[in-house]
């Protein structure tokens, strides 16, 4: 090939890439997202329009400083980010994609904006990260209008379960034979009114849990627990519900084809340290007990526990029916219930699963499910791990703080994606 062949072949090649850089910088003008990418250094390198319209911020301005400066973001309680909760500085230590639903971004001019931030990791053919890119978009008035279907909930919900209580004592009395004589009929229809009330309760129950769960509410006192002795003794305590159910019950620390609990008392046990509320986990591992027991109709319930050195997994195993695949990624959604003839009959609020998910976020955690048709589901659990030291150390904090401290998780970072099953 002659030099002019050369030549045309790169004048081709420049002009190219101009088209191509003209596409891009067409579509990163023409998003309503605000687009940032940063180097390797944090370092500012495109800050789109749509940035500038969300932070105040000109791209002239932004483009050369440290994404700190520039993408400043608070909690819920205004309480600044520390520099690892921040989602570029995880996607820089993790190397995978990040993202942050609850953030409020600081605008220049001090303006608090909802924001929704997505980033991902830029890297290169041999696995380095060179930069990483983050994509956000203001979400203020859906923020609002969420905040304002939950305070609703949070209210009718907390106003309607007084008269329910009331209604339900009132139908204890008057099945109570010391206080009240009513014929075998006249009980079976009171009976079968006090089981609606007691429904009904549960539900505004639920419906107030998720209210506060997902505006912040949620009470919350996260203390260090040993999991292991924790998850025996509450095993323990539900083996009864199993039973009476003509289900066996087993206990199982290690993987799943690991000692049962009467083998695990021989030998060394493990200690699994985790800083949660030990209320909020027994509400969780409750809830998914109670549904493996509703839906399971013979065979076993299983909770097992084990971990590595970054995590703590239990998991509750049953011997049901199974999840039909299409349910699966949408069982922890609000309200959402697997369709089939099993539900319908057995009923529930659609909620348990939900808070479950926002009870195990707290603690910077991950619940997800497996299940195959006919046989049966497993809901695991994976919470950080806590090294004996800092555990110890942490028991010591406590004991020295007395009862009315709070020792919370060290930042609400990405949950914990760890699977051990």
């Amino acid at each position: 090939m002659g030099l002019f062949g050369k030549s045309k072949k790169v004048e081709t090649a420049i002009a190219t890439l101009q088209s191509e850089k003209v596409k891009s910088d067409i579509i990163l003008s023409s998003v309503e997202d605000g687009v940032v990418m940063v180097d390797a250094k944090n370092v500012i390198q495109l800050f789109n329009p749509a940035a500038t319209k969300i932070s105040g911020w000109l791209a002239g301005e932004a483009v050369g400083l440290d994404y700190k400066l520039v993408l400043k973001l608070v909690d819920e309680k205004d309480v600044a980010y520390n520099e690892e909760q921040h989602p570029f500085a995880r996607v820089f230590q993790n190397k995978t994609s990040d993202r942050d639903t609850a953030a409020t971004l600081v605008g220049k001019d001090g303006k608090h904006i909802a924001v929704d931030l997505s980033a991902s990791p830029l890297l290169s053919q041999d696995g380095n990260i060179q930069g990483a890119v983050c994509v956000f978009r203001d979400v203020t008035e859906q923020r609002r209008e969420e905040k304002q279907r939950a305070e609703f909930i949070s209210t009718a919900s907390h106003e309607m379960r007084t008269p329910v209580a009331a209604i339900e004592g009132y139908l204890a009395l008057a099945l109570n034979e010391k206080v009240s004589k009513i014929d075998t009929k006249a009980r079976g229809f009171l009976e079968k009114a006090h089981e609606s009330t007691e429904r009904l309760g549960k539900l505004f129950q639920d419906l107030l849990t998720s209210a506060k769960a997902e505006d912040g509410r949620l009470s919350s006192h996260p203390i260090v627990n040993e999991m292991g002795d924790y998850l025996e003794h509450l095993t323990e305590d539900l083996r009864f519900v199993a039973e009476k159910k003509g289900l066996a019950m087993e206990f199982i620390v290690g993987s799943a084809s690991g000692g049962t609990m009467s083998d695990a008392s021989k030998l060394v046990k493990p200690l699994y340290y985790v800083l949660a509320d030990a209320d909020r986990m027994r509400e969780v591992v409750t809830n998914l007990f109670d549904n493996a027991v509703k839906y399971t109709e013979a065979g076993k319930i299983t909770i097992g526990i084990t971990g590595d050195d970054k995590v703590v997994q239990f998991r509750i195993h049953d011997t049901g029916p199974g999840i039909p695949a299409e349910d699966l990624p949408h069982l922890f959604q609000k309200f959402y219930r697997v369709d089939n003839s099993a539900t319908r009959t057995i009923g529930g609020t659609g909620l348990g699963l939900f808070i479950c998910k926002k009870i195990v976020e707290l603690y910077d955690g991950r619940i997800w499910v497996e299940s195959t048709l006919g046989m049966g589901s497993t809901f695991f659990i994976n919470l950080p791990r806590l090294s004996s030291e800092r555990a110890i150390h942490l028991q010591a904090k406590e004991k020295g703080q007395g009862d009315s401290s709070i020792i919370t998780p060290s930042t609400p970072g990405t949950p914990t994606t760890g699977s051990i099953a």
